[in-house]
């Protein structure tokens, strides 16, 4: 086996094993863990302060409820 292949072999079986390491974190969470907020509560807070962008936040927050409301009442009607 040359060189160059070890090297890629070591590098390969190195990757691999810091892969397996990960955390036991799921993809759904975030914040630190003793974090109380939900994610609403907190893009709640974000769309009330005055960092640039915020407003759009808030815009798409008022989007997705409305669009929630519209699929609730129609599974409401649906036989």
């Amino acid at each position: 086996m040359s060189e160059g292949a070890k090297l890629t072999l070591r590098a390969l079986a190195a990757l691999a094993l810091l892969a397996g390491c990960g955390g036991n974190e799921s993809k759904t969470s975030r914040g630190t863990p003793g974090d109380t907020l939900t994610e609403r509560q907190r893009d709640s807070i974000l769309a009330q302060s005055r960092i640039p962008g915020a407003a759009g936040v808030g815009k798409a927050m008022r989007v997705a409820d409305s669009t929630s409301a519209r699929v609730r009442a129609a599974d409401s009607v649906s036989p």
